[in-house]
């Protein structure tokens, strides 16, 4: 049985990360590239609340069924976060090629916009671990 209370509590945190992660690059984007357009800044505030909130449900799965292998915190967040950048630059390449171009040049495997598929590891690591420190071991986790 999952505690409802457990989920909520990584749900919260994960989101309160991913808006703060988000906000951040909403910041920070126009100093990268130059003529970044609002919806693509409001884009990735968005993404990482999103992204924060699929790392905080996953966060009550430890267990995978079909594998019967423990899944810990630092393996799920890390390949959801990996994961959800991939879709975003699948999907937004273009954007992001021209923000790799601008950010690093066009040299060869450094403008690639995959490169956000590690950043979103990172991440994701970075919001598993602060989800699992404060929703499973730390001061919010709340007992129902």
């Amino acid at each position: 049985m999952v505690d409802k209370t457990l989920v909520m509590a990584l749900v919260v945190i994960g989101n309160s990360i991913g808006f703060v992660i988000g906000l951040i690059g909403l910041i920070v984007l126009p100093y990268f590239i130059a003529d970044v357009s609002w919806l693509l800044r409001w884009g990735i505030l968005f993404w990482y609340i999103t992204v924060g909130a699929i790392i905080g449900v996953f966060g009550v799965v430890t267990w995978h069924p079909i594998l019967k292998l423990p899944m810990p915190w630092w393996f799920r967040a890390t390949l959801v976060g990996a994961w959800m950048n991939f879709v975003l630059t699948f999907f937004a390449y273009d954007d992001l090629q021209a923000a790799m171009v601008q950010i690093a040049g066009n040299v060869g495997v450094l403008g690639s916009p995959f490169w956000f598929t590690l950043e979103g590891a990172i991440v994701g690591y970075v919001m598993g671990f602060i989800a699992n420190r404060l929703g499973r071991e730390g001061p919010i986790r709340i007992k129902g």
